[in-house]
């Protein structure tokens, strides 16, 4: 039986799944890499340089998810007070899972292909 989509946030357009698409895989590299910082020393801090790389990639992400429930509960890694490596993790993740969410919303069969279901 398949699943059923629930749709609860606008269509994205086809630049927001071309910026999706172009995103989420250098998401998912910071987060192996700050998980593998994290198994080696949990709470040693991330350097401001590392900050200021994953802010960029997760203000992107969050201006995709603009229409999007999931928004309210996604925040950036705090500047000046650098985040442990464990708070990062955990912090990209969230970014991570809400990414999945609203791919699972939007991405699917279209009859002939797997696609985009975009607004234009």
């Amino acid at each position: 039986m398949a699943k059923k989509k629930l749709i609860t946030s606008s269509k994205p357009t086809k630049a927001q799944a071309e910026q999706f698409d172009m995103l989420f895989p250098i998401l998912e590299s910071v987060f192996n890499e700050i998980k593998e910082l994290s198994k080696k020393k949990q709470d040693g801090a991330l350097n401001e340089i590392k900050v200021k790389m994953t802010n960029r990639i997760l203000t992107k992400v969050k201006a995709i998810l603009n229409d999007d429930p999931t928004l309210e509960f996604l925040d950036l890694l705090d500047e000046d007070t650098l985040p442990t490596n464990s708070d990062a993790v955990l912090i990209i993740a969230q970014f991570k899972a809400a990414m999945e969410q609203y791919k699972e919303k939007h991405f699917g069969w279209d009859g002939l292909d797997h696609a985009w279901t975009t607004s234009d």
